[in-house]
Order: C-alpha cells, then sequence, then structure tokens
C-alpha cells in the first residue's frame, strides 16, 4: 500500500490537553504537505485555523472525551464548532446510556447531531474498551438508524484502543452507508495497513506522518565521530520515541 494513500485515509490528530498553537500549527502544516484526510483538533482552535488554513480540512470533537454530558450540551458544541469552521464532527456517546440499556436515548442524540451537521460528516464514537459484544451491535444500529456517517472505535484516551475484531464486527452490523474509523494504539505502518485492509476507511493518529516517513530511523543514526550504541541503548531510544506518539 503506498505511503500517500493510507495518508489520504489518516485524521492527522492532536487532542491533548496542552496542546498549543505551535503545535496545532505544525501539524496543520504537516496535513497540507501530506494530504492528509483531514485535522484533528480541540474546538477551540477551530476558528484560528480555518482562517489560516481555508482549504484544510478540519475535524473536531464533541462530548469528549467521556461523552457522558447532556444532549443540549453536545448540540451546543456541535453548532459552535461548524459555525467557527468545521467540516467534520466527532462525537463521543453516552457510555452510561449504554450501559442503561437506553438506546433510543443514543439513537436520538446521534440523529440531532446529525440533523444539525447536515451535509457535514458526523463520527460517533463508541469506545469499544467498555463495551460487550452485545452492545457494540446495538450500537451499530444506533449509529445505523441515528444517520451518522462512521462509526468510530476509541477516543484513544480509554483503556484499549481500537482492535481489528471489532472492524471485523461492524462491517456485519452497521448499515451500507456507514464508514468505519479506527482510533486509539494505532502506531506502525502495518497497523495502518492492517485496519484499511480489514474494512477501516479512516485511521485517527497522531503519529502517522512520522512512522510513515521514516523519521524513527534517525534513533539509529549515529552522528559523524560517535560512538556506536550498545542494542539495549538502540531499543530504548526507539520505544521512547515510538510511544511517545
Amino acid at each position: 500500500m503506498k505511503t500517500e494513500d493510507i495518508l489520504s485515509h489518516v485524521d492527522h490528530t492532536l487532542l491533548k490537553a496542552a496542546a498549543s498553537w505551535e503545535e496545532i500549527r505544525k501539524l496543520c502544516d504537516e496535513a497540507v504537505k501530506y494530504q492528509t484526510a483531514s485535522v484533528c483538533v480541540p474546538s477551540s482552535y477551530v476558528k484560528k485555523i480555518r482562517e489560516n488554513y481555508p482549504r484544510l480540512t478540519i475535524c473536531t470533537v464533541v462530548g469528549f472525551p467521556l461523552g457522558n454530558g447532556n444532549s443540549e450540551s453536545k448540540a451546543e458544541e456541535t453548532i459552535h464548532a461548524l459555525d467557527d469552521g468545521a467540516d467534520e464532527i466527532d462525537m463521543v456517546i453516552n457510555i452510561g446510556a449504554v450501559k442503561n440499556k437506553d438506546y433510543d436515548l443514543v439513537t436520538e442524540e446521534i440523529a440531532v447531531l446529525k440533523e444539525i451537521a447536515g451535509d457535514k460528516i458526523l463520527k460517533v464514537i463508541v469506545e469499544t474498551c467498555y463495551l460487550t459484544e452485545e452492545e457494540k451491535i446495538r450500537l451499530c444500529e444506533c449509529v445505523t438508524k441515528g444517520g451518522a456517517d462512521y462509526i468510530k472505535t476509541s477516543t484513544g484516551l480509554g483503556t484499549a484502543g481500537a482492535s481489528l475484531a471489532d472492524i471485523a464486527l461492524f462491517r456485519k452490523h452497521i448499515g451500507k452507508n456507514v464508514k468505519i474509523k479506527a482510533a486509539g494504539g494505532i502506531r506502525t505502518r502495518e497497523d495502518m495497513e492492517a485496519f484499511l485492509t480489514a474494512g477501516a476507511d479512516r485511521i485517527g493518529a497522531s503519529g502517522a506522518i512520522r512512522v510513515l516517513y521514516g523519521e524513527y530511523r534517525s534513533c539509529f543514526r549515529m552522528k559523524k565521530d560517535s560512538k556506536p550504541y550498545h542494542g539495549t541503548a538502540v531499543f530504548f531510544a526507539f520505544y521512547a520515541r515510538t510511544f511517545s506518539l
């Protein structure tokens, strides 16, 4: 799979609490240079990004990361984000409602946000790490009935991220017009290729560009006249760079 083809499916992501404008700007510059599907950023930066990058596809999050706010607040967040220039909304469902078996609430919330979003893309984060298989199947129904464009595996902040088994389960149970976004713990080229091959249409990742363009190889390069690394040192240098994504 070509590198540029992989990146065309990547939502280049920076959602950490302390993200600065300098970091966000770097993210956007990379997205423009490498033509990722979008940048996925906190809603507080959407307006500034739109002003500085008028053609960039901007994704932002609503109800993030817990999803347990009320539906009205999620609606207001969505309206504000779209007014600021967002093209795509990644909303987090109310997982407590799932545990209460209140699937009507979940479906209605999705439907309301999709009505607000209109022709803009709505992705629904279901946070698979907290769900049983039965709940995942029911949520495929909710996402389909609610009219969302995507079902998304994870926030990346739960106890686990995307799994190939969940992609297979989603493909079996979602409606024909619903696509899949895999996110959380996707750190290697092999991961990205596997999820795309399995049926994901989007990948949420913060380090895809660095991984795909081999910046980690710098861990193994030695400066002129420097002493060679011992094997253990090389391992920990690689580990530290890889898992700091």
